[in-house]
C-alpha cells in the first residue's frame, strides 16, 4: 500500500463500533450531551453498543437508570426542554410502548403547543429486529409506531457508515428523533471514513443500482435486499436497492424516480405489514408513479404473528434473501 493509499484508506468498523464512535465524538464536541439509561454506564449496555463510555466520560454523563423507561424517558424530555441534549437507549424496542406518553404526548408536541417557544433536542436509541432466538417481548419492530406521529423524526440505518453519520445528524437535530439500530446488525462491518462527517436527515441513498426491479427496504431488509438482488443477477434480472435511511422526513422523490425507472417495485421492512411501513411507502409510490408501474407494488414484511421463541418457525416470520428474490421473480413475470 503507497503512502497516498494509506493517507485516503477507510477503517471498517462494526456497526456496534460506529455508534459507540458517534456518541463519543458528540459527547467530546458538546457538553450538552448526555447518555441515559439501564445497564448502560458499568455494563455497556446489553448488546455492549456503549463500553468504554463511561471510563471516558464519567457517570454524570453517561447515567445509569433504575428500571423505569417512563421515568428516565421524562427526565429526558424536561432536560432537553431546558438546554441539554440528552441521548435515551432503550435496550429493547418492544419497550418502547412505556415511553409513549413522554415522547408522543410531550416532545413531540412541546414546540407546537409553546408557539415555538420550547423544544426537546433528544435522541432516543432503541432496537428492532427477529431472529435473535429472544421470544415475542424482544424481538419485535415496532417503528411505525413512531413514524405515525406529527413532530418526530425517525432514522433507521443499515450500514456502519450511515449509523455513525445519521446519529450525529440526529444528536444535533433541533427536533426530537427516534433512532432504530436493528440488533442483529451490531457485528455488521463496514468502512468508516476517520474525518469528522455526518449525514443529512430525510435523504435516501441507492445501494445499489439496476433496471428491472425496485427493491426498497430498510435497516437489515437492506442487506436481505442486496443479497436477493445478487440472486437475481443469477437469473438475469437487475435489481435497484433503494434505502430511505429516515422513515421522516421521507425522501419521496428518490422512490418515486427509481420506481418510474423500473416499473417494478417491491418494499420490505421487518415491521408487521398490517397498517405498517410497507403500506406508507406503497401508497408514495402508487401515487407518485402509477401510470409508470407494470404492476401492482408488492409489500413484504413480519409475519403477522407474535415472534416465536422456536427458530425454524421464528426464522419464518420475517423476509430473507431467498423470499425477496422469488418475489421479484414473480414481479417480473420470470420462473
Amino acid at each position: 500500500m503507497s503512502m497516498l493509499e494509506a493517507a485516503t484508506a477507510v477503517r471498517e468498523l462494526t456497526l456496534a463500533q460506529a455508534i459507540r464512535e458517534a456518541l463519543a465524538e458528540e459527547m467530546r464536541r458538546d457538553p450538552r450531551v448526555f447518555i441515559l439509561g439501564e445497564d448502560i454506564a458499568e455494563a455497556g449496555h446489553p448488546f455492549k453498543v456503549l463500553s468504554g463510555l463511561v471510563e471516558e466520560f464519567g457517570a454524570k454523563r453517561v447515567l445509569d437508570t433504575p428500571i423505569s423507561e417512563a421515568g428516565f424517558t421524562g427526565i429526558a424530555v424536561g432536560a432537553a426542554m431546558t438546554g441539554m441534549r440528552p441521548v435515551i437507549d432503550i435496550m429493547f424496542g418492544d419497550f418502547i410502548g412505556l415511553t409513549m406518553d413522554q415522547m408522543v404526548n410531550q416532545a413531540a408536541k412541546i414546540h407546537y403547543m409553546s408557539g415555538g417557544k420550547w423544544k426537546a433536542p433528544l435522541v432516543m436509541r432503541t432496537t428492532l429486529g427477529a431472529t435473535r432466538r429472544s421470544a415475542a417481548q424482544h424481538s419485535q419492530s415496532l417503528h411505525a409506531w413512531f413514524c405515525h406521529i406529527p413532530g418526530l423524526k425517525v432514522v433507521m440505518p443499515s450500514t456502519p457508515y450511515d449509523a455513525k453519520g445519521l446519529l450525529k445528524s440526529a444528536i444535533r437535530d433541533e427536533n426530537p428523533v427516534v433512532f432504530f439500530e436493528d440488533k442483529m446488525m451490531y457485528r455488521l462491518k463496514g468502512p468508516v471514513p476517520d474525518e469528522e462527517y455526518t449525514i443529512p436527515l430525510g435523504v435516501a441513498d441507492i445501494k445499489r443500482e439496476g433496471s428491472d426491479v425496485t427493491i426498497i427496504a430498510t435497516s437489515s431488509m437492506v442487506q436481505v435486499a442486496l443479497g436477493a438482488a445478487t440472486l437475481l443477477e443469477e437469473s438475469g434480472i437487475s435489481a435497484e436497492v433503494v434505502d430511505p435511511r429516515t422513515l421522516w422526513p421521507l425522501d419521496e422523490k428518490t422512490l418515486i424516480e427509481s420506481a418510474k425507472k423500473t416499473s417494478r417495485v417491491i418494499v420490505v421492512d421487518e415491521g408487521y405489514g398490517r397498517y405498517g411501513v410497507t403500506a406508507e411507502l406503497a401508497s408514495v409510490i402508487q401515487e407518485g408513479a402509477f401510470f409508470d408501474l407494470e404492476a401492482p407494488v408488492k409489500r413484504m414484511g413480519a409475519m403477522h404473528v407474535p415472534i416465536p421463541f422456536s427458530p425454524p418457525l421464528e426464522d419464518v416470520t420475517v423476509p430473507t434473501e431467498q423470499t425477496v428474490a422469488d418475489a421479484a421473480r414473480a414481479l417480473c413475470g420470470a420462473s
